[in-house]
């Protein structure tokens, strides 16, 4: 005997999205049918049958994607407006809500046809790195050691140079006397072992 999924689902005015609880459904293995007024949905001994749904669909514009947990039914809806219920039934028929389009309402809207791209500028420009100017805390290595590096005289140049590459960049010193006298020994931060790659 056939058994009836879990299921549950979402919708815009333009469509709605059945989700069915099957998990592991093998995609060979499951058929399902559209009709302008109902959906079938058919694997092994789980069925479920919609007819008829609450409002009429495109059958060419619906369609299923099968995943590992679910399988996700997208019906396209023939006419704009929120239905509420799945399927049809007397107390159910006058619960179709109009679109938000067809209402004509300038704030629906303007909530509707939100600029996504303003947005995600508006995102990304807040995130952008912050500079000292913005946050005190903040620090471009790169910009303060060549501002750093540009100010000194060349013995403390060339003290930079060859203590941060003789030490694997874990030492960084301006005393030219003290790194001159021979090669900068590797000193890895606390806990942390040096290893040579290559």
């Amino acid at each position: 005997m056939a058994t009836t999924p879990r299921h549950e689902f979402y919708e815009t005015d333009e469509r709605l999205t059945l989700s069915v609880f099957d998990k592991g459904a093998n995609p060979d293995e499951v058929s399902i049918k559209f009709t302008p007024t109902s959906v079938t949905y058919e694997h092994g001994d789980k069925k479920l049958e919609l007819d008829p749904l609450m409002g009429e669909i495109d059958p060419e514009a619906s369609a299923y994607t099968v995943g590992k947990v679910k399988v996700e039914i997208r019906l396209a809806k023939k006419t704009q407006g929120r239905w509420v219920y799945l399927v049809r039934s007397p107390e159910s028929e006058a619960k179709i809500l109009p679109s938000t389009a067809a209402a004509g309402s300038t704030t629906a809207n303007k909530r509707q046809h939100k600029n996504w791209e303003k947005v995600s500028d508006q995102i990304l420009k807040a995130d952008k790195e912050k500079t000292l100017t913005d946050d005190p805390n903040a620090v471009d290595s790169n910009k303060a050691f060549s501002e750093l590096f540009q100010h000194l005289d060349e013995d403390a140049k060339r003290a930079m140079l060859k203590s941060y590459t003789e030490s694997g960049g874990t030492t960084l010193s301006t005393d030219w006397e003290d790194v001159k006298k021979g090669t900068v020994p590797i000193r890895p931060p606390d806990g942390q072992e040096w290893k040579q790659w290559g």
